[in-house]
């Protein structure tokens, strides 16, 4: 009897379609991704034709295609069930075009989740491609094509082979490269606070910040204004004018689109985006739980908040059930903004697609990051159907003299969601029994100087907020794009910082000179929101290509002949022992390297080895060095190695710890940078962290993995 076959992207998401719909009935098979492309040789655009492309076969998926177009030819339907949005209805419509599928039958189903329910719910409601989607997804393709493929070999030209430029990966470098302008031109300014250390009554103590005068909010700039407060408030008591209490409800947050899901997880897991996307994929893809292959999540390429009325009525059940009927927030008073985007908005947010399959009942099934991850994921969804925090606020304002000082305590009175989505250590600060025409003695004065700080560098997840705040691409795309840009040289990773590198910072300064518009942050924003009219079936999408290309074919002939060739080689202090000559520091396909300068004549090379200036604290004669274990982490190590297994995350300083003789290193935290000693014991009977990072046997077993 014949099968319908249904055709998915990956193989892990057909095994499990496969046993919720029985082989009996069903085949299916996995593309694995896209089956047609635009070739990698050439432009692949025919400019003079309208912007046709010139799609073909991807080298190596012959096998696939073939194996295809059997199961198609002896089906009796085929059902294309690639993923709900632009790109799944593309490779649709190129599967449609290879097995010469009717475009306009209902072959394609789509689904939100891997369940046995979605899935055999989405078979009995096929539709047609949408074509509307795969224009949106053509236009972005060709566009990306014309600007990298007509851009990147200026560059190739102009500075060094390998380089590339693109819509959004430059647009993401120049915000980098921006904010390392503003670091560099920060004027820091001055500023003191004043605090008070006073006794109450009860001979309670209590601290207060400096305000003002009366009711005008003052900031103290100088030492000067400083001083001549301390005066006016020498040897005064402090008067209780006013005291308010109220209360303050802090709202549920929405469960996860894509972005929001990169930010959390790198603030409170540490997750790369590229790790998050990898590990949220594999939960969505199904593992196995009890031999039954179970999707954990729903779809996880969104920019929607909303949540089927399906899945609410699971998270009620389950509040109600397990947490406690005060902790439901009536689904009646949440109400819910309109959403007015229509940008991957076919499905929900990324939710879990069973709420009773709680991350502690199945642990045991996942792996150390898909736990964290799915925890994060399933307590974030069933939070932002409970009920809201509510805190007891006390605002207490002093005055001594004609000076305001204030000071406010908190008590949480309620802990609504928190009791679920709870990462933070926060403690209440209670306020001591004080009532209105108090006096107070001051015990203490404290004036302290700061001077304001630059702007902070990105971290991963900080430059994914502003992507999306600004409209730069759509959160499906962060995660490859700051791959590439890290992969590119353009930009590295100093702690959890992005900074830029020299290369990035002369390749965006060559775009801003001669591609301004093009890598203009509005320009990249309007161009997404073209893309969504495209998708909405308003507007043609090789017109859009058009009115693009025009400005940036005159800006290719002009930048040809108006860039002047940069050298990038950088002279070092090291002899060729060849020749005699100075090296310098190259670029290559793989990175940095040393040549020497006499090259062609003398072709000799080594690796670069980035020396820190320290000896090594276990041999005291080789260097430490920078350099990157197998999966690109850094770590320092001897140059004597393999005569010398030293190896460390942190960074030696080249001093010893007075307590024990152990080398120092720098720790790097989010907040600042510690020097802190080496062993563990030491460290923590001196009353520092509990814990070092600096375990020089898992640096070795990192570097063998």
């Amino acid at each position: 009897m014949a099968k319908t076959l249904v055709i998915v992207e990956s193989p892990a998401k057909a095994k499990t379609i496969e046993k919720f719909l029985g082989k009996s009935h069903y085949t299916v098979k996995a593309s694995v991704g896209h089956i047609r492309d635009l070739p990698k040789s050439k432009l692949g655009v025919d400019i003079e034709n309208n912007f046709e492309p010139q799609y073909i076969n991807i080298r190596g998926k012959g096998d696939v295609i073939k194996e295809l177009k059997k199961e198609a030819k002896k089906s009796k339907k085929v059902y294309l069930a690639t993923d709900p949005d632009r790109e799944g209805e593309a490779i649709s419509w190129h599967l449609a075009h290879i097995l010469s599928l009717d475009e306009s039958e209902d072959c394609r189903i789509e689904f939100n989740e891997i369940t046995k329910d979605a899935i055999k719910k989405a078979i009995k409601s096929p539709r047609n491609i949408d074509i509307s989607l795969v224009d949106a997804q053509q236009a972005r393709r060709v566009l990306d094509r014309l600007l990298g493929y007509q851009i990147s070999p200026i560059l190739w030209q102009k500075v060094r082979k390998g380089l590339s430029a693109g819509r959004v990966q430059s647009v993401t470098t120049k915000l980098i490269c921006d904010r390392e302008k503003e670091i560099k031109a920060f004027i820091p300014k001055e500023y003191w606070t004043i605090e008070l250390e006073a006794k109450t009554n009860s001979d309670e103590e209590i601290s207060l910040k400096f305000y003002g005068k009366g009711s005008e909010k003052i900031e103290i700039e100088n030492e000067e204004t400083v001083n001549k407060i301390l005066k006016d408030i020498e040897n005064k008591s402090l008067d209780v004018v006013s005291i308010e209490s109220k209360s303050r409800r802090k709202s549920a947050p929405k469960p996860f689109t894509t972005s929001m899901l990169q930010q959390e997880a790198a603030n409170k897991l540490s997750f790369t985006t590229k790790k998050t996307m990898s590990v949220a994929q594999e939960l969505y893809e199904g593992i196995d739980i009890d031999k039954e292959t179970v999707g954990l999540i729903s779809y996880i390429r969104t920019d929607s908040k909303r949540i089927s009325e399906e899945a609410k009525e699971k998270a009620k059940g389950y509040i109600l059930d397990e947490i406690g009927e005060n902790y439901y927030k009536n689904a009646n008073e949440k109400k819910e903004k309109k959403e007015t985007k229509k940008v991957q908005d076919a499905h929900e947010a990324i939710r879990p697609t069973y709420v009773d399959k709680t991350p502690d009942s199945i642990k045991s099934y996942l792996t150390r990051d898909q736990y964290k991850l799915y925890n994060l994921i399933w307590r974030r969804f069933v939070a932002s159907q409970m009920e809201d925090s509510i805190f007891d606020i006390l605002n207490l304002e002093c005055k001594i003299g004609e000076y305001t000082f204030k000071a406010t305590g908190s008590k949480m009175k309620f802990d609504g969601y928190t009791k679920i989505y709870n990462f933070t250590d926060r403690e209440d600060r209670i306020l001591p029994a004080i009532s209105e025409g108090d006096i107070l003695d001051v015990k203490d004065i404290l004036p302290n100087q700061h001077f304001t700080q630059p702007p902070a560098r990105f971290t991963e997840a900080s430059l994914v907020k502003t992507l999306e705040e600004l409209g730069i691409g759509r959160p499906s795309t962060y995660a490859p794009t700051i791959a590439t840009i890290l992969n590119r040289e353009y930009v590295e990773k100093q702690g959890t910082s992005l900074c830029p590198t020299e290369l990035g910072i002369i390749v965006t300064e060559i775009l801003e000179n001669n591609f301004q518009k093009f890598i203009d942050v509005d320009f990249t924003a309007q161009m997404e929101n073209k893309l969504d009219e495209i998708e909405e079936g308003s507007i043609e999408w090789k017109q859009v290509v058009s009115e693009a290309y025009e400005p940036l074919k005159e800006a290719i002939e002009i930048a040809k002949e108006s860039i002047e060739k940069i050298n990038m080689d950088e002279e070092t202090d090291e002899i060729c022992e060849n020749c005699g000559e100075n090296m310098v520091i190259k670029y290559g396909r793989f990175g940095k390297f040393m040549a020497c300068k006499n090259y062609p004549e003398c072709k000799t090379t080594k690796p670069l080895v980035n020396k820190i200036g320290v000896k090594c604290p276990k041999c005291h004669d080789g260097d430490i060095i920078l350099r990157k274990s197998k999966r690109g982490k850094a770590f320092y190590g001897c140059s004597n190695y393999p005569e010398c297994d030293f190896v460390a995350w942190n960074k030696p300083t080249g001093d010893t710890c007075k307590h024990c003789g152990s080398y120092m290193i720098e720790k790097v935290t989010k907040s600042d940078t510690k020097i802190i000693c080496s062993d563990k014991e030491c460290h923590k009977h001196h009353g520092k962290d509990d814990e070092l990072e600096a375990k020089d046997e898992s640096v070795k077993e990192n570097i063998e993995n």
